[in-house]
């Protein structure tokens, strides 16, 4: 055996600590209610940037000044060496976006972290239970996205710089080939966990589990299956979890996975989903039962962006909304979304120059 197997076999992922028990916003949802779109717009884009993609929401608590924030990568275009890790957020007094800020750099991490970074890309943001925001950002050396490592960072005030804590242990090839897309689906005990997904020679989702304070505890693969990538988590109850999953194969459909153990294991469905053009999608459970997806419906093309809503557990999707329509040949793609103030924020990228972004609220109606 050559001394790379041997150092494959030695390696173990380090694993789950226990099972996790998921965590719901605390949205009021009026039943019977209406949907009704409140503001629309696109969030501030840097001075002289003409690229944009990949945008996070970060929802906020009740007495913090702004009510979501929205992180994306922006730059003269995908991959080029001034990409940088921005944000804007929603000021609750101002009812508007506050200019943009640079928040990570490459130049500025990669000495930091000890090694050259090449490229940053997808970033998602999460707060811990001590109200530090953390980042996980896509970077790489040598190679393209499929060679890219998760980078953590955090913040320990506002205002304060994003500090790398490290590139996250998740491969025994230094830790190449891990990617993020999704946002964390949140635990009772204030952790969360982090949907990644390999993507070098095969794609296959992971679920990565951080406690309370924000340290890495464990990992373990969702599917077999070799084709699936940016898995995104619906609590379906406290420890069934659902994940819809980008499939990279030709017949362009939405694949799902589940765990019935609180992430302990999971499982391949054998049903596929909605029709997707193999791209992102942003899944949101407001409560058990309740369901939302901001995807592109269809195999065809990213130029439509849909808002879904499943009452069953995300087996059936009803399209409540159609977000955007871009013209022949652009996309309205890579959404994300969050709960904040009683509403449904939706953030997405616009055409590839700039990130657009929707608040939904519900309405009672009489039954």
């Amino acid at each position: 055996m050559s001394l790379g197997l041997v150092a494959l076999e030695a390696w173990r992922q380090p694993a789950l600590p226990d099972a996790a028990r998921a965590s719901w916003p605390q949205a009021r949802v009026p039943e019977p209610g209406l949907w009704v779109l409140q503001a629309a717009g696109r969030i501030p884009m840097p001075a002289d940037t003409p690229a944009a993609h990949a945008s996070t929401l970060l929802a906020l608590p009740a007495d913090h000044p702004a009510a979501v924030q929205a992180y994306w990568f922006a730059g003269s275009r995908e991959s080029g060496p001034d990409v940088r890790i921005v944000m804007s957020q929603f000021d609750r007094a101002g009812q508007q976006w506050t200019p943009t800020v640079a928040v990570v750099n490459r130049h500025d991490v990669g000495p930091q972290l000890g090694h050259a970074l090449r490229r940053i890309g997808n970033p998602v943001a999460w707060r811990d239970a001590q109200g530090r925001t953390h980042l996980f950002v896509v970077a790489t050396g040598l190679g393209g996205w499929a060679a890219g490592r998760i980078l953590h960072l955090r913040q320990d005030e506002a205002q304060q710089p994003f500090v790398p804590l490290r590139t996250l242990p998740l491969s025994w090839l230094w830790n190449t080939s891990h990617l993020v897309r999704a946002m964390p689906l949140p635990l009772a005990d204030g952790g969360m966990v982090l949907p990644v997904y390999f993507e070098i020679g095969v794609k296959y989702p992971v679920a990565l589990r951080f406690d309370a304070g924000g340290e890495f505890r464990g990992m373990v693969r969702m599917s077999q299956r070799r084709d699936l990538l940016q898995p995104t988590l619906l609590a379906r109850s406290e420890t069934e979890w659902l994940a819809l999953l980008r499939d990279n194969r030709a017949d362009r459909k939405l694949r799902a996975v589940q765990t019935t153990d609180g992430g302990l294991s999971w499982q391949d469905l054998p049903d596929p989903g909605p029709a997707n053009p193999d791209a992102s999608v942003a899944g949101l459970a407001l409560r058990p039962g309740l369901m939302f997806l901001a995807h592109n419906p269809r195999a065809e093309s990213r130029a439509q962006l849909a808002l879904s809503l499943s009452r069953d557990g995300g087996q059936n999707w009803t399209v409540l909304e159609t977000l955007a329509q871009a013209p022949p040949g652009k996309e309205m793609s890579y959404p994300s979304m969050a709960w904040a103030d009683d509403s449904l924020w939706v953030s997405y990228t616009e055409q590839r120059q700039g990130i657009a972004w929707q608040r939904f609220t519900f309405v009672p109606v009489a039954p």
